[in-house]
């Protein structure tokens, strides 16, 4: 995406760093030419962002314009809130103590330029600060609290580049020409795509969604779009704003950095897979019994347990009987029991992490059907085989690490019983629009529905077997309509 730096007077900025046009403040709020261009990245380093002032107007108007300023007004007006702050502070005080408990002094004040600092034992506070706060130039105030005995951040604001000390000028420039080399060019020879896309991943994931391999796929299939893909990991928070699109390829949970990239994606008007709501639903068993209940999708016989009712639960499914941790996937947090000793000890193992368990009567198969669900449609259909002498797909060690798993086959979904696909897709769209994994078990006649999954594993050779490269065409084409979309192309 071309960037725009907006200064309030050119030789404000006197550096010339590849792929950043800069331009006065005034020319880009007045001149039409900008009002037309698309796929801009604004960097507003005006001396004031106060009410209403240029500053301000450059960060509101960018936003109109889809240019996706940094800072943007809701950041902005965060800086302004004494509430904000305190939050952040709270958030950050264990990495906050760590990195001044060094200084003497009781005040701090740390100068952060693209998310780093002169000093580089404060880069890592200082790139936490720039993803909460996604301003290009900042200042944040600490100071020591001798009732507290800690440093407080009383105050974090943005700096105008006018106001940057002079002796402070080749570090900018290397931030600053650091962080833009960072973002994906392209080669002039080739066409420009037209899109960015972050593909979230974490590289030290042991059982990640996608191998290799098919991110390599997503990539392929993501150019022929009309994007420029980047893969990205949870240090990139604050550059989210960068891009018109996020696709998560890392294991998400609620609690955790990958919801957080959902919600600031989304706030930011990117089009998301996996989005914040099929998150939060899909996450936890509990809202998927209720909601399956509801509209009499058929389930193994399922008892929410809490610690009231828990003696009941024998009586009403009998042994074996499943436990599932609300938050519980890739058959992690699943559990078996045969008999009352067992039964005691998982509950109150579980009941200790989370007020209400998930408990299924246990319905053997030698395999379960997996619908991919996309975008309201069926997308692709594995049937996966129990592990060796085992009832889940995945036999783990006592520590949760795989130990086995299953065969596997990968079919046409036009090739699934007709019962199957009407209920994998009747399932997948009480949760949304986005990209599900719904696991089935068939018995006789009757289908039942384990879970849905958001971030389903897409592996090359395995749910890609039958369709190939045409599975991640039709992901990023889907991508491809919704950004146009937002972007009022359609």
């Amino acid at each position: 995406m071309p960037s725009l730096i907006v200064v309030d007077n050119p030789g404000d900025w006197p550096h010339s760093i590849a792929d950043a046009e800069v331009v006065e403040a005034r020319q880009y709020l007045t001149d039409s030419g900008y009002i037309s261009r698309r796929n801009l990245k604004v960097y507003n380093l005006c001396r004031s962002y106060r009410y209403q002032s240029i500053g301000y107007y450059v960060s509101l108007l960018a936003a109109a314009r889809g240019h996706r300023p940094q800072p943007g007004v809701q950041t902005i007006q965060d800086l302004k809130s004494s509430v904000v702050i305190r939050s952040i502070s709270d958030e950050l005080d264990q990495l906050i103590q760590k990195s001044l408990q060094p200084l003497q002094s009781k005040d701090f004040t740390l100068s952060i330029y693209f998310g780093h600092n002169l000093a580089k034992r404060y880069d890592r506070l200082s790139l936490k600060l720039f993803a909460l706060f996604q301003a290009p130039l900042m200042r944040a105030q600490f100071s020591w609290s001798l009732r507290q005995k800690k440093w407080l951040l009383p105050s974090i604001a943005p700096v105008a580049v006018s106001e940057v000390p002079p002796e402070h000028g080749d570090f900018l420039l290397e931030a600053a020409s650091k962080y833009f080399s960072g973002r994906q060019t392209w080669p002039k020879t080739r066409k420009r795509p037209s899109y960015d896309l972050a593909i979230l991943v974490n590289p030290d994931e042991i059982e990640p969604p996608s191998d290799e391999k098919a991110l390599q796929r997503f990539e392929k299939a993501a150019l022929k779009a009309g994007f420029a893909p980047v893969r990205i990991t949870r240090d990139d928070y604050g550059r989210i704003a960068e891009f018109d699109a996020l696709l998560i390829r890392e294991t998400t949970s609620v609690n955790h950095h990958t919801y957080r990239f959902a919600r600031r994606a989304a706030a930011e008007g990117l089009v998301v897979i996996d989005d914040p709501e099929s998150i939060l639903k899909c996450t936890n068993k509990v809202f998927l019994a209720e909601i399956l209940e509801r509209h009499k999708l058929r389930t193994p016989r399922t008892l929410i347990v809490h610690r009231d009712n828990r003696k009941h639960l024998v009586d009403e499914l009998g042994f074996p009987v499943v436990l599932k941790q609300p938050d519980s996937s890739f058959s992690q947090g699943v559990v078996k029991v045969a008999d009352d000793a067992e039964l005691k000890l998982c509950l109150d193992r579980l009941l200790a992490k989370s007020d209400l368990i998930i408990a299924q009567e246990f319905l053997p198969t030698s395999f379960d059907w997996r619908v991919g669900v996309f975008d309201r449609q069926p997308l692709y259909a594995c049937r996966y085989y129990m592990a060796k002498k085992h009832w889940q797909i995945l036999k783990r060690d006592g520590g949760g690490s795989k130990t086995d798993e299953g065969r596997f086959e990968t079919l046409p979904v036009e090739h699934l019983p007709v019962q199957v696909l009407r209920t994998a897709i009747k399932a997948a769209n009480l949760i949304g629009d986005g990209l599900y994994g719904v696991d089935l078990k068939q018995v006789g006649d009757k289908v039942y529905v384990i879970e849905v999954n958001d971030n389903p594993n897409i592996d090359a050779g395995i749910e890609d077997k039958y369709l190939k490269n045409q599975l991640y065409d039709r992901i990023m084409q889907v991508f491809q309509q919704r950004v146009e979309l937002k972007r009022g192309r359609l």
